[in-house]
């Protein structure tokens, strides 16, 4: 992709008008397209109501085929949930569990990539959370974590709070040969970090929208393995769940022979139009090119904010880098720092104990420029008040 490439998805994103905008961790702003998207079905659903339904209904069949085309999956395999926590817990419910099985997860997941899993307590089920020095995966001590018992290792493919990024392919093998499925919380990495899961053969994934695929909130996938299909017993079954999902007379659950059978009831359509719009997007470019993007403006990132004195504390080797940093700023005071930054502008989150920026493929040079001037600006004792974490008057 060339620069001209960059400049023109940088022109598709209303928020650089007026943000330097680093926090695709945490919520993204929308693309232009997207926005148009959801104002058109805003629109048709004011003005025309549900005689335009079925042409809602094919837009959320197409992010289907878009999210199984990114994901080198099967249509079949794509089930369209509201969020990663959602799909987590089709899963971690749908399993035929037995009292003595366990579940082998890290410490310094996500809460709701450890809350599912401690909910199955009740049922006799074990959660071994694996503790991460400065959120570096130690595999070994995976390893020894899982026994005959363990049905299900459970972990992000990149880490939010340290921006450790998993090597998938080794986590898939330990689970396989250890007689365990994996499920990844992909939500930090889908759709800029390319994935095959024919090549990779994860059993399971959840991510929501609203990161790094530029959707909305409310919208996301869960892929399932279709030799796991009927592992799963179907959780929030509904009319949808069924071959014979419109037919409203005909009471027999024949469940659908695809990862549909997981979506229950009526669906986030605006959510589902939005993020297909955005998904569109994204695949003009393709997730190598954007990772590589991606990890060339980290790159800059930390260099220049080693240059102003700060500590990166994300791993930065080419195996595990993401496009997630942590770092300690130069000043402390890190919360004090993200409000300061706000009001210049800047935004990004305080996680890990540090600072955490996460750019995207759009972001440029004039963002960095930017972050590092609000770093050098904000002066530990003078524009920051220590104590509370919050700003001076």
């Amino acid at each position: 992709m060339s620069e001209l490439d960059w400049r023109e998805f940088r022109r598709l994103m209303p928020v650089t008008r007026g943000w330097a905008y680093l926090d695709h961790a945490a919520v993204a702003p929308l693309p232009e397209p997207t926005k148009q998207a959801i104002n058109s079905w805003a629109e048709a659903a004011a003005v025309d109501g549900v005689t335009v339904w079925s042409t809602w209904a094919r837009q959320v069949e197409h992010l289907r085929e878009s999210l199984a085309s990114l994901l080198g999956a099967l249509v079949e395999e794509i089930a369209i949930v509201h969020n990663t926590t959602e799909g987590i817990n089709y899963v971690a419910e749908g399993l035929d569990w037995r009292p003595g099985d366990n579940v082998v997860t890290l410490a310094d997941e996500f809460p709701s990539n450890q809350y599912a899993w401690i909910n199955l307590a009740t049922r006799g089920v074990e959660t071994r959370r694996v503790p991460t020095v400065e959120g570096v995966v130690d595999i070994d001590r995976l390893a020894d974590s899982m026994d005959r018992r363990t049905r299900v290792l459970a972990v992000s493919w990149v880490g939010y709070a340290s921006g450790w990024r998993n090597d998938l392919d080794r986590l898939t093998a330990l689970a396989h040969e250890r007689g365990a499925m994996i499920l990844v919380d992909a939500i930090q990495a889908l759709g800029v970090t390319p994935l095959d899961v024919r090549k990779t053969p994860i059993d399971f994934l959840a991510a929501d929208g609203h990161k790094w695929l530029l959707g909305p909130e409310g919208a996301g996938v869960l892929y399932v393995r279709r030799e796991h299909l009927d592992r799963l017993r179907p959780m929030n079954v509904g009319w949808h769940s069924v071959v014979h999902d419109h037919d409203f007379q005909h009471i027999q659950l024949r469940l659908k022979p695809s990862a549909a059978r997981y979506e229950g009831g009526s669906q986030n359509m605006v959510g589902a139009i939005g993020l297909a719009a955005s998904l569109d997007l994204l695949m003009r470019f393709g997730a190598e090119a954007l990772y590589r993007r991606i990890e060339e403006i980290t790159d800059w990132a930390c260099e220049r904010l080693r240059q102003i004195g700060a500590t990166i504390r994300s791993d930065r080797s080419p195996e595990h880098k993401s496009g997630i940093v942590i770092f300690d700023p130069p000043n402390g005071a890190p919360e004090a720092i993200r409000k300061l930054c706000r009001q210049r502008g800047v935004v990004l989150s305080c996680r890990g104990g540090g600072l955490r920026i996460s750019p995207h493929a759009y972001n440029d040079a004039s963002d960095l420029d930017r972050l590092i001037e609000a770093l050098k600006t904000s002066r530990v004792g003078s524009d920051l008040r220590v104590g509370n974490g919050g700003l001076s008057s």
